[in-house]
């Protein structure tokens, strides 16, 4: 099969749309599909990685002075993510799609909706969308929303009565690495230590997170022994910043940028404080206790429900400081608290979402 992904990252948008296409393009290539992708040059887009992992790309320019249209488009909270109107976007779209007879068309952004998809549709076989939101009309084959607290019913009416949707974290799309990791990181979890912490906002943290959970480390009572894993992206804006400060931490801290090794570097940590996204179904998977900190509204269902679940720790933006300087010290103590968050941690994803995603795309279900 040809599938194409239509998913942007910039310094507002993030990279986590792109990076979950990735991973699932990855798989599908790994199973003789022929994948390319498609996004627009905004600034901190991710086009050199996407092609340095062999996916042909076509790089939409970003044209700051266009008017944007996002009537009919639902939420318009979005639409200046696109760098375009919707219609210039779906007549680009279609312009690339066209000569390729594409089976699949992947959609995985919050600016795009039914009116784009109908008017890419007729170039492209069948269109799955990837959404988290839930609050604009799709119109598709396939609706993929991997959070937890969502459930199929919050998509009736936005999609066409045949479309199969995939519900929840059993769906989210996770490298294979963390599967294989799985059971090594739960059973080095049954008697927890706290001496190394993993430290994740994001691929762009363009208001500098880390810097203020890095604040609130430094004012804990942890020992001088324990070890912080730093990983932020190279668009960081503050990354020399974050770097300058860990150099002057009590403590052995580490900032990497792009790491290739997220699974391993989770199987071997204690505690996650991280953003309430994606990479939350990484950390449950390998049944990591995490904080989790709530980055943007479109976080807030997904941190929530994990509080309720009690498979993780919930900060507010607005409260990092503080609220971290509690929890920490708290958690060091109780060693039945950390316990208990990987167990329930562990039961809300086990790692196989891509594989199930990848099974109904095929059709081999």
């Amino acid at each position: 099969m040809k599938i194409v992904f239509r998913a942007d990252a910039s310094i507002d948008i993030g990279t986590g749309h792109v990076m979950r296409c990735i991973t699932l393009a990855e798989e599908l290539a790994r199973q003789g599909h022929e994948c390319r992708f498609i996004c627009r040059e905004h600034k901190g887009h991710l086009g050199e990685l996407i092609s340095s992992k062999g996916y042909e790309l076509t790089m939409l320019r970003a044209d700051g002075g266009t008017k944007l249209d996002s009537s009919g488009n639902g939420n318009t909270t979005y639409a200046d993510w696109l760098g375009a109107s919707w219609q210039q976007d779906a007549e680009q779209a279609v312009e690339a799609l066209t000569p390729l007879s594409a089976d699949w068309l992947i959609v995985d952004h919050y600016a795009l909706n039914a009116r784009w998809e109908q008017k890419v549709a007729k170039a492209v076989g069948r269109i799955m969308v990837i959404d988290d939101l839930a609050d604009r009309n799709h119109e598709c084959a396939l609706l993929l929303d991997q959070n937890l607290g969502r459930n199929a019913s919050d998509y009736d009416g936005l999609v066409p009565q045949d479309c199969q949707r995939l519900i929840g974290p059993e769906y989210a799309l996770l490298r294979p690495e963390f599967a294989e990791l799985r059971e090594r990181s739960l059973k080095r979890r049954a008697r927890p230590e706290l001496k190394r912490i993993l430290i994740s906002l994001g691929g762009v943290d363009r208001t500098n997170v880390t810097g203020q959970v890095l604040d609130s480390l430094a004012a804990t009572t942890l020992p001088g022994d324990t070890q912080l894993d730093i990983i932020m992206g190279a668009a960081a804006p503050y990354l020399n910043e974050v770097r300058q400060q860990a150099a002057r931490l009590p403590f052995k801290a580490t900032v990497s940028v792009n790491v290739s090794d997220m699974a391993e570097r989770m199987c071997l940590a204690d505690l996650s404080i991280g953003a309430a996204g994606g990479t939350s179904w990484e950390r449950c998977c390998l049944g990591l206790s995490a904080i989790t900190i709530i980055l943007a509204e479109n976080q807030r269902l997904i941190g929530e429900a994990l509080a309720r679940s009690e498979a993780a720790l919930l900060v507010e933006n607005s409260q990092i400081v503080e609220d971290i300087v509690k929890l920490i010290n708290r958690f060091a103590e109780l060693t039945e608290e950390r316990q208990r968050s990987s167990r329930n941690a562990a039961v809300v994803c086990d790692g196989a979402g891509t594989a199930r995603v990848m099974s109904m795309l095929t059709g081999s279900i």
